[in-house]
């Protein structure tokens, strides 16, 4: 990683410098992409091809843990936020223009209790996925019925 520009919610570039950077990776499971990272391009890519937005920095997020990391990075820098949960939100609200992009989809822990009929989910899972998982069951999720969608 070098050094990156981000935006801040004022619309002004703020500089990212690379020891920031180093201990934002080093302090989560996820990942952390920079524009010149591999998987750039298809870590920003949303259902909605009309939108192509590039943010100045992905953090993907594997636990509650990175997420919060990500949230006080992002304060701690006043930089521009987005959170992306399954990436279908088709007005492309879910990613930002080069600010942070807090990017959830890779939290797809889905469990189903049985007695309760209930399911907990993580924010990445998709109703696609969480239909799989509830109809192994028989149960069933009245929620949407596009399974691209996020939960």
């Amino acid at each position: 990683m070098a050094n990156v520009m981000i935006c801040t919610p004022a619309g002004k570039q703020a500089q990212i410098e690379q020891p920031a950077l180093d201990k934002l990776s080093q302090s989560i499971q996820g990942d952390v992409l920079t524009p010149n990272s591999q998987g750039y391009d298809e870590a920003r890519t949303v259902w909605n091809a009309m939108i192509d937005r590039k943010p100045g920095l992905i953090v993907r997020c594997q636990n509650a843990a990175d997420i919060s990391t990500a949230v006080k990075f992002a304060k701690t820098h006043d930089l521009l936020v987005a959170v992306r949960g399954g990436g279908h939100n088709i007005a492309g609200k879910g990613i930002c223009e080069g600010g942070l992009l807090i990017d959830l989809s890779l939290m797809k822990a889905i469990k189903v209790d049985t007695q309760f009929r209930s399911a907990t989910v993580e924010p990445g899972v998709t109703l696609g996925e969480m239909d799989r998982a509830t109809q192994e069951h028989g149960l069933a999720t009245p929620v949407g019925i596009n399974s691209t969608t996020g939960i």
